[in-house]
C-alpha cells in the first residue's frame, strides 16, 4: 500500500482526480516524522523506483468499508483514547511468505498492536488475511529473487546512514486507494498528549 499521495479530504463523491478513481478500499496510517521519515521514503524510492509511497506504519491494513463517513466518524471517537508514544527501529527484515523487505518495530510494537485491536471493530472492522505485525515497508509487490538481491542493498543503507532509530507517532491518517494503487489522505487525528523529546 502506497499511502500519502495526496491531501484531498474525505467527501462521499468519488470523482476522478489525478491519482485515479477512489475505490472501496480503506486503512489507517501513521506517517513516520522527522529525518528517519525522509530516510525511508527516499530509501523506498531506491529499492522501488517510481514508488510513491510517504513512508509509514498501518495501524489498520487495507479493508473495504460498507458506510465510510460511519467507519470516519468511529475512528474519531476512538481515536482521542490513544496517548502519543514512541517507536524504535532496531533492523530490517524479510517477511518470506509475501516477500516483503521491511524495518522491524521493537519498542512501540505493543501500543500498536493495542491500537489495531481496538480499532478493528464495528464499522472498521475486517477479517485480515495475516496476523497483524507492526512494520515499516521498504519494498513490497517484488518477486523473491529480487527481494533476495535488494536486500543487501537495504542494509548496507540503514547500517551506514539511517539517521535515527526513535521517532514519535503522534498522529493517524484515515486513506483512501484509488484505481491507480495511489492512496489518498482524507483525514488526520492527533493523538491524545504531544510527546515531549
Amino acid at each position: 500500500m502506497t499511502p500519502g499521495t495526496s491531501s484531498t479530504r474525505f467527501s462521499e463523491s468519488t470523482n476522478v482526480c489525478e491519482q485515479g478513481e477512489p475505490i472501496n478500499e480503506y486503512a489507517v496510517v501513521s506517517y513516520i516524522p522527522e529525518q528517519l521519515g525522509d530516510f525511508i521514503t527516499r530509501l523506498r524510492q531506491e529499492l522501488v523506483p517510481g514508488c510513491v509511497a510517504k513512508s509509514h506504519v498501518t495501524i489498520l491494513p487495507p479493508r473495504p468499508l460498507s458506510n465510510a463517513p460511519a467507519a470516519l466518524e468511529q475512528l474519531r471517537e476512538q481515536v482521542i483514547r490513544f496517548d502519543a508514544f514512541r517507536i524504535e527501529i532496531p533492523k530490517l527484515r524479510v517477511f518470506d511468505e509475501t516477500a516483503v523487505i521491511y524495518a522491524e518495530i521493537a519498542d512501540g510494537a505493543d501500543v500498536l498492536r493495542e491500537m489495531h485491536n481496538t480499532l478493528n471493530v464495528g464499522m472498521l472492522y475486517h477479517n485480515e488475511n495475516h496476523k497483524y505485525h507492526p512494520h515499516i515497508t521498504l519494498a513490497q509487490g517484488l518477486p523473491p529473487e529480487q527481494v533476495r538481491e535488494l536486500f543487501p542493498l537495504a542494509l548496507e543503507r540503514w547500517n551506514k546512514c539511517v539517521p535515527q532509530h526513535c521517532v514519535g507517532i503522534e498522529n493517524l491518517t484515515f486513506v483512501q486507494n484509488t484505481t491507480v494503487n495511489r492512496w489518498l489522505d482524507l483525514d488526520d487525528f492527533d493523538l491524545r498528549a504531544a510527546l515531549l523529546i
